[in-house]
């Protein structure tokens, strides 16, 4: 069974860093673009950013451009978003997604795998 798992939210002050890691299990993810998306309370879930398979292409919501990073490291089978300069605005849960392609995508219709969301409070 494909499963995504994220890790490294939590509750952080506004102006601080958290970094979040996706790490699938049941198979290897090398080879396909990741996502991030995030859904603030009574909101629709958003995009964040994507990856490409081999990192060479990456995007970003305009709204987290400057402040937050995608990354991957195939080795690890592991992809990350570096945010820094959080709002209380980045408040959400966050998900972080596979395609099954390896261009990055920012369409949420366009990814198959989705974890179960981890959430990221920032306070004023």
């Amino acid at each position: 069974q494909v499963q995504l798992v994220e890790s490294g939210g939590g509750l952080v002050q506004a102006g601080g860093s958290l970094s979040l890691s996706c790490t699938p299990s049941g198979r290897t993810f090398s080879s396909v673009a990741m996502g991030w998306f995030r859904q603030a309370a009574g909101k629709e879930r958003e995009f964040v950013a994507t990856i490409s398979w081999n990192g060479g292409i990456t995007d970003y919501a305009d709204s987290v451009k400057g402040r937050f990073t995608v990354s991957r490291d195939n080795a690890k089978n592991t992809v990350y978003l570096e945010m820094n300069t959080l709002k209380p605005e980045d408040t959400a849960v966050y998900y972080c997604a596979a395609r099954s392609t390896p261009w990055a995508s920012r369409e949420s219709r366009e990814y198959v795998y989705w974890g179960q969301g981890i959430q990221v409070t920032v306070s004023s």
